[in-house]
């Protein structure tokens, strides 16, 4: 896969691309990142990106030609169609079937804008996904592009030791994740559940499933509505909502 990221500030980048699952995923191959100031591509002599929006208002708004030409630049030498990704306020909330979806590209490129926002232009021409990660807003598009980033890439099969980890992630099956215990069995009297020492694979599953429910009818039912329940969760749930009701 191939990431370009276009921003004003790239120097945000060095710290997260290059650490972690970002570098490792470079060093199996699986992904290349390219961060690309855009202000260099402004045709205007003070290098200005941004300008005062017609009508009037409030702030500054990002000019079409800086943008239209960096997009440009990175796609001039590939064959493929690349999804071009806005970090808006905006846009489509961000969920982990969008990066499951996006892992199978061959090519993102995210725009991470600032001040006001961005001329439509750029939105109806350029762009193929509005992508947000929640009701706020923040300074820029960069931490928001970064975090996607990591969601998307560490996705992509050679970058997790275990293939079978995104697939169990919260939100990769429409619940929220189990509990996870590891070593000492007992801790200060904080002892590890009997069912996860039995070496009973059956009875482990079933508990995985009952707590990964129980979790996500604590915290999130909203996914309750969306997600694929076993029976054995079905029956749960149903339980789970008669007690509630007495």
């Amino acid at each position: 896969m191939k990431i370009d990221i276009l921003s004003l500030f790239p120097e945000m980048f060095e710290g997260v691309l290059h650490s972690s699952m970002m570098k490792k995923a470079q060093e199996n191959d699986a992904v290349t990142f390219s961060v690309t100031n855009f202000r260099d591509f402004s045709e205007n002599k003070h290098r200005k990106v941004d300008d005062y929006p017609y009508g009037g208002g409030a702030g500054m708004v990002l000019t079409p030609q800086p943008l239209f030409s960096a997009v440009e630049a990175v796609t001039k030498d590939t064959d493929t169609s690349p999804r071009v990704i806005l970090m808006c306020p905006q846009g489509e909330r961000f969920t982990q079937q969008k990066a499951e979806e996006l892992a199978g590209e061959e090519h993102l490129i995210f725009i991470c804008g600032h001040y006001e926002g961005y001329d439509e232009r750029i939105r109806q021409e350029l762009v193929t996904d509005e992508l947000s990660l929640g009701d706020f807003v923040l300074t820029g598009g960069e931490i928001a592009s970064m975090a996607i980033v990591d969601s998307v890439v560490r996705l992509l099969p050679e970058v997790l030791g275990n293939a079978a980890s995104p697939v169990l992630d919260s939100f990769s099956t429409g619940l929220l994740e189990h509990p996870h215990y590891t070593r000492p069995a007992d801790f200060n009297g904080l002892k590890v559940p009997d069912v996860l020492l039995s070496g009973n694979h059956a009875k482990i599953d079933q508990w995985r499933e009952a707590e990964s429910l129980h979790r996500t009818y604590e915290r999130r039912k909203d996914l309750l509505e969306t997600a694929s329940l076993t029976p054995y969760q079905q029956n749960l749930l149903a339980a789970l909502e008669k007690e509630e009701k007495r």
